[in-house]
């Protein structure tokens, strides 16, 4: 289910008389006559939301008789929220271009002329700026401690903080034999 498909669902079901309809609609099918009845509603504010839940795909319709009846769309109910959730975004471009000028102001605040004015307070920034240090690094070599320290004080003049930090974020890993750019997943 798309996320505007989504969307529009949940405002349906926003509606306690179209919740009412739907659930008259689960346990059989009916005509509007027969739902404003059952539901103590007008006909024509039955066929009002009739027209809402139709548009959202919630509920279907069919000709019988001289009636038109309608039935509940099961099928669009056994979608699961989470799956709704995890469909891509209609957004998603925009979300990273979002991101990715987020990304570039944390850099702009907190690094001038290639080194870093202070060490961000807050984990999120903080870890922007590990990542930015972290490219000095190549994949696939071994450091020795001295090494990643002279590395990181081109950054900045707390290395031991940073160099911690940058293996509590996984972003350098260490052993007896030393230092590592660890690869992302």
């Amino acid at each position: 289910m798309r996320e505007t498909e989504a969307i529009r669902l949940f405002k349906c079901l926003s509606d306690k008389s179209r919740l009412q309809i739907l659930k008259s609609l689960a346990i059989e099918d009916m005509y509007v006559e027969r739902l404003a009845e059952r539901l103590g509603i007008t006909a024509a504010t039955v066929s009002f939301h009739l027209k809402k839940l139709t548009d959202a795909g919630a509920v279907t319709s069919y000709k019988s008789q001289y009636y038109m009846m309608y039935s509940l769309n099961k099928r669009i109910f056994e979608t699961s929220i989470l799956e709704i959730l995890e469909e891509q975004s209609d957004e998603a471009g925009l979300q990273q271009q979002r991101d990715a000028e987020y990304r570039q102001r944390i850099i702009d605040t907190f690094f001038e002329y290639g080194k870093l004015k202070s060490i961000p307070a807050q984990q999120k920034k903080e870890r922007i700026v590990l990542e930015v240090i972290v490219q000095a690094f190549e994949y696939d070599k071994i450091y020795s401690e001295r090494e990643v320290n002279i590395i990181i004080a081109d950054f900045h003049d707390d290395f031991c903080t940073i160099r911690r930090d940058m293996i509590g974020e996984r972003l350098l890993d260490r052993d007896t034999k030393g230092y590592w750019r660890v690869k992302s997943d």
